[in-house]
């Protein structure tokens, strides 16, 4: 049998068809645009989604029978908010993770109603990301389409609702809504009644393995398929990446190198980092997780190597890259504002330390070392509640780069893990449809089978004292800077 995983990403939808064995037999990508409206908006057409999705399990699936595909699971973009009226149809476009239009929105959250209160209903306090502050301008700004929603749902969910009619969600990606009791694994009644909205527009709560419905008939003939695909709830795509890599079960670390950058600590235990610089999140495992998550990862190299430097030879760039821990310049990673563990989304990217003989590889360096800078914000607090973390796996697609993984494995401090196979989200997702389908009885086991570490970049203690002192100075230039954002 063959399971489909679907990963929504912000540039493109990535799906990866797997047997049960755990092989992968084919992976298609599929583009569709990204809208930046205002200044500070970032907004996308669900209708794309599920368009570039439907061609691209097409061609996915074009070697096989397709008889033989048994389920479909979903990595996906956390936290934007997908809005369909009475009819199902889409309201307006959706708004994405990385979108800062809600800081005013934020502020009431937090100030207002209050961190302690937000952190009591659902052990986060509000970022300008979450979908939470989003209802709220919208309830604001859009009045008469507010008024008009029937559905509030997650990127993902679109696709599930279009592939299956379920209105559904998992609490692993409903999470990141500020909308769930993250302890309980329910809606918060709380957060609702000062968002205004009904539990009926909400969808209904899932675990990441459970089924939540079969293809519609006419989708299962245009694909070729059987009528009898399940489709499971799947999870954001944090957590969905954390199981393709294994990181399931109790103390594991992953650091996802992606247009987003995170760093993600799974727990057996439900916990709270008091400052709340960290996400507070259940994880597709059944448990919980910590995750530090910072706006700007890969996505600052490929701003920095496209747009700037106008190349797309990453390797090039950094061929000429040798004096690792002694490079004078800093880069502040903040090109989108910043959430883990600044929480500004007015926090901007920033070149310090230049002189005369700064050279475009130094530049280049600093732009690396600024995000594993910034990772390592995140790993500091996880520290200070006690988290004893030695090594972590890595993926996305800064985990390429060789150079970048031994400046991580020695600005942090640990042993990086490189997988045999590190696909991410869309792993993540056909995994939780095998378990889902009942090809595994748990995704604990399918996420330490399929994990095979073939490589570890371990950290040299001189290089690691240098990086120390380097990280000391980094850290002080956010804030002598925060009052001119």
């Amino acid at each position: 049998m063959y399971y489909i995983g679907i990963d929504l990403g912000t540039s493109a939808v990535k799906l990866l068809l797997m047997e049960e064995s755990g092989k992968i037999c084919n992976i298609v990508s599929k583009e569709y645009p990204l809208y930046f409206p205002h200044p500070g908006w970032s907004e996308q057409n669900p209708e794309d989604w599920f368009t570039q999705s439907l061609e691209g399990m097409k061609e996915l699936t074009k070697d096989i029978d397709r008889k033989e595909v048994a389920g479909i699971g979903f990595g996906g973009q956390m936290h934007g908010l997908v809005t369909l009226d009475e009819n199902d149809q889409v309201i307006r476009p959706a708004i994405l993770w990385n979108d800062g239009r809600t800081q005013e929105e934020t502020e009431y959250l937090n100030n207002e109603i209050g961190k302690d209160k937000l952190s009591s209903y659902t052990a986060n306090i509000a970022f300008a990301g979450f979908t939470a502050p989003k209802i709220l301008w919208m309830r604001k700004n859009e009045p008469d389409k507010f008024a008009r929603i029937a559905k509030i749902m997650l990127p993902k969910d679109y696709l599930a609702y279009c592939l299956s009619g379920s209105f559904c969600t998992d609490v692993s990606d409903a999470s990141g809504m500020l909308l769930l009791d993250v302890k309980n694994r329910c809606w918060s009644k709380e957060m609702m009644e000062i968002c205004c909205v009904k539990e009926e527009q909400l969808p209904k709560l899932y675990e990441s393995w459970e089924v939540v419905g079969t293809l519609k008939k006419s989708i299962a003939e245009e694909l070729g398929f059987s009528g009898n695909v399940k489709v499971v709830a799947g999870a954001g795509d944090n957590a969905a990446a954390a199981v393709g890599t294994g990181t399931v079960g109790d103390g594991q670390c992953n650091i996802s190198l992606g247009t987003s950058g995170t760093i993600f600590i799974s727990s057996k235990e439900f916990g709270v980092d008091e400052n709340n610089a960290l996400h507070s999140f259940c994880h597709a495992d059944g448990n919980y997780h910590l995750m530090g998550c910072m706006l700007s990862a890969a996505s600052c190299n490929k701003w920095w190597a496209e747009d700037i430097l106008q190349t797309k030879d990453f390797a090039a760039e950094q061929a000429p890259i040798s004096r690792l821990g002694e490079n004078p310049v800093f880069f502040l990673p903040y090109l989108m504002g910043e959430r883990s563990p600044h929480n500004n989304p007015d926090a901007r990217g920033v070149f310090f330390g230049m002189s005369m003989d700064t050279t475009r590889a130094d530049m280049t360096q600093a732009v690396l070392e600024g995000v594993a800078f910034g990772l390592r914000d995140s790993l500091e607090v996880a520290r200070k509640l006690g988290i004893n973390i030695r090594r972590t796996k890595i993926c996305g697609g800064g985990a390429r780069s060789p150079l970048w993984k031994k400046i991580i494995a020695n600005v942090m401090n640990l042993k990086v893990d490189v997988l045999q196979v590190e696909e991410g989200p869309s792993m993540g997702g056909a995994m939780l449809a095998a378990v889902g389908c009942g090809a595994y009885p748990d995704v604990e086991t399918i996420g330490k089978k399929m994990a095979h570490v073939v490589d570890t970049v371990e950290p040299d203690p001189e290089l690691v004292a240098k990086y120390e002192e380097r990280y000391q100075k980094f850290r002080k230039l956010y804030p002598a800077m925060k009052e001119l954002f």
